[in-house]
């Protein structure tokens, strides 16, 4: 069966799209079959970015790999089991004719709480949570005390991770391995991001989750997005000499794809 790596927190703005199409173009990259899945139905910025991507290399008249992205099919009512909810059955079905032709499965969550991103948490393998490192952001992982910065218990996103965890125990599947990707750190150590970094540590060993560094702030993420591109896709496009910020990215993505430790991937570029 497929590996389902889920992307996803409630909170927008945290890079959530941008992670999804790096490691599932970096996977694609790398040999693997890779389905992908944007439940973001209204903004699609992950579809939107393949999307993007598809359209530039028919005009570049480029071949590069391309994560097989699939819009959830629409299901006849008649179809649905009684009390069935209708976007449970679109979500199942997609993922049921992508597993079929794939070694991963990405699935994009939207910025908020909806049915289907909770169904999606319960079908992870590895869930990818984009963090941008404040307690601004913070705040969706836990409630912190502000005077002492010690952590008073986890966020309705946490108690949500939980009960996926729960139905997949339930079910008899393996545990989702969840990594809480700081993105947007600032180069220096500063007295907030220090403080941030002490209580994700301490949150992760009270709720089990692993923390790793994602992506800095880079003007690059914002240009390669109307192409459809991303940092392993620079020199094919006829980028010769990756500058320092590139290649100072190109070294996160290597980073992030080594944590995740994804079965049966050895990060090769």
């Amino acid at each position: 069966m497929a590996h389902i790596i889920v992307v996803g927190n409630e909170k927008g703005g945290s890079g959530k799209s941008t992670t999804s199409m790096h490691v599932a173009t970096a996977l694609a990259r790398m040999g693997h079959r890779v389905g992908a899945l944007d439940l973001d139905l209204r903004q699609r910025s992950f579809g939107r970015y393949i999307e993007n991507r598809l359209a530039y290399l028919e005009r570049a008249g480029l071949d590069l790999p391309t994560p097989d992205y699939r819009t959830l099919p629409e299901i006849a009512p008649e179809t649905l089991a009684a009390g069935e909810n209708p976007y449970d059955a679109r979500l199942s079905a997609a993922v049921t004719a992508l597993e079929a032709v794939s070694d991963f499965i990405i699935i994009d969550c939207p910025g908020s709480h909806t049915r289907l991103s909770q169904v999606a948490h319960s079908l992870a393998d590895t869930l990818i949570t984009p963090l941008n490192d404040s307690f601004i952001d913070f705040d969706l992982l836990a409630r912190v005390d502000a005077e002492t910065g010690k952590v008073t218990g986890p966020s309705i996103y946490s108690e949500m991770v939980w009960q996926a965890r729960q139905l997949r125990a339930q079910a008899g599947l393996k545990p989702i391995d969840w990594l809480v990707v700081r993105n947007r750190l600032g180069a220096q150590q500063m007295h907030n991001k220090k403080k941030v970094g002490a209580a994700l540590d301490d949150l992760a060993r009270r709720i089990g989750f692993r923390v790793a560094p994602g992506f800095s702030e880079r003007v690059i993420f914002r240009e390669l997005f109307p192409r459809g591109l991303t940092l392993l896709d620079l020199k094919d496009t006829g980028v010769d000499q990756l500058n320092m910020s590139n290649l100072a990215a190109r070294q996160e993505l290597r980073d992030l794809m080594g944590e995740l430790k994804l079965p049966g991937v050895t990060v090769s570029f």
